[in-house]
């Protein structure tokens, strides 16, 4: 029997959904409140475990794939229809917040609990995901979880990847799957209904808006590129610069090369240098060897696939005496969510009250992946001056609750 989706979204505790983000919070704590819970990490072990137990309380089934991901079920009443998923990532950026990728775990876990609590049966099971390394700050790439899942990335690609101090993934990977012994194995891309993922917005739109829920209509597309530049290191007071094969000035003519390569007035392209790593790091000696990263995203599949196809001569072009290694460590075009997915979200977040606008998303997510799999949306509210990927990333408790009445309401009418 059908019941108002008002009496589920009822059912959301806010005060629990708030107290078990600051018990995920401490694990990886940092002054501030940032937090680091990088993938495969002791502290991304303690969080897992923490769901699953969690999730034995309320007598959920847990599973766990070859990659890490790991599933918490509740039964529908006909088990064998594939399930409706939702979930995002527990992993953090080594100077994250409190908020990014854990909410979407934390809504479908009380989105689970909310069902319970309304006594709300749906046809179908409904599954809470936690995906590996969305980040990608430990190994890249980032969605690797999701990537493997969907088949768009193979397990074996990942599993002789080196973190910064040279620990194998695949040494990393299984001690994260023997710390929760006695879960189910789950194979890689079993039948999804659809997938809703909820997630804090990382901009200002919904803030500026004063909305309380954003629609995801879509992500926009990014490439990923190491460059790694290498010239003949030497004593800063005698080489002349006439003959300097200079590693770092190299890599700054690189990215001075790039930020014209993606100039854009109306700032839809986004380009971005996130590391730079000098050897030998010495204020009396030239560099002979600079990795940097690039991060380029645009809407656009055409103009994301011609500029990131520039790179490599733009680069050569800027720095001729150095020599130059250029690796592409990502691609994911842009992606548009299923119609009707976001219609339901949509729907629900006015049936409750709730201002709700559609948007895109500017940053990737694991629903990305699960996109080319089935029916596919996401759910963002507002976090404050959307600041995120920083210790000051912040949402609050009655927007993190609204968030997850609607994802509760959406998911009892996916999949029922």
């Amino acid at each position: 029997m059908s019941i108002p989706i008002q009496q589920i979204a009822a059912a959301v505790d806010a005060d629990r959904l708030w107290t078990r983000h600051m018990t995920m919070a401490k694990f990886g704590a940092l002054p501030g409140d940032g937090v680091c819970r990088q993938a495969f990490t002791a502290e991304d072990i303690s969080a897992r475990r923490q769901l699953l137990a969690w999730a034995k309380q309320h007598g959920y089934a847990a599973a766990a794939d070859a990659i890490g991901n790991l599933f918490v079920r509740r039964p529908g009443v006909d088990p064998a229809l594939a399930p409706v998923l939702t979930g995002s990532h527990m992993d953090s950026q080594p100077r994250g917040g409190r908020f990014d990728g854990i909410y979407g775990v934390l809504a479908g876990l009380e989105a689970l609990n909310a069902l319970d609590t309304a006594a709300a049966e749906t046809q179908r099971s409904i599954e809470l995901v936690a995906w590996t390394n969305e980040e990608g700050g430990r190994y890249e790439p980032g969605s690797m979880g999701s990537m493997v899942f969907s088949g768009a990335l193979e397990l074996s690609e990942c599993l002789a990847l080196r973190d910064a101090d040279g620990v194998l993934l695949e040494d990393a990977l299984a001690a994260a799957l023997a710390s929760t012994p006695g879960i189910e194995s789950r194979a890689f891309n079993f039948p999804i209904a659809a997938y809703l993922e909820a997630h804090i917005e990382q901009g200002p739109r919904l803030e500026a808006e004063n909305l309380s829920i954003g629609a995801v209509t879509g992500i926009q597309g990014t490439r990923w590129f190491t460059i790694t530049v290498r010239g003949d290191t030497g004593h800063a007071g005698t080489v002349p610069l006439a003959v300097r094969r200079d590693a770092l000035q190299g890599a700054v003519a690189m990215v001075q090369a790039l930020n014209e390569l993606t100039t854009d007035v109306d700032d839809i392209v986004k380009f971005t240098v996130g590391r730079f790593d000098v050897e030998p790091n010495a204020p009396n000696s030239i560099a002979d060897r600079v990795v940097f990263t690039v991060d380029l995203r645009h809407p656009d599949a055409s103009i994301l696939m011609r500029l990131g196809d520039a790179i490599p001569e733009r680069c050569r072009e800027a720095a001729p005496r150095c020599d130059l290694e250029i690796i592409e460590t990502a691609t994911n075009l842009p992606c548009e969510f299923d119609p009707a997915v976001v219609a339901a979200v949509e729907d629900v977040a006015r049936e409750l009250g709730l201002g709700c606008m559609r948007m895109p998303s500017g940053a990737f997510h694991d629903a990305q992946h699960i996109n080319a799999l089935c029916p596919t949306g996401m759910i963002f509210v507002p976090c404050r001056n959307g600041v995120s990927h920083s210790p000051a990333e912040y949402a609050d408790p009655k927007s993190l609750a609204a968030g997850t009445k609607v994802l509760a309401a959406a998911l009892y009418r996916l999949a029922s």
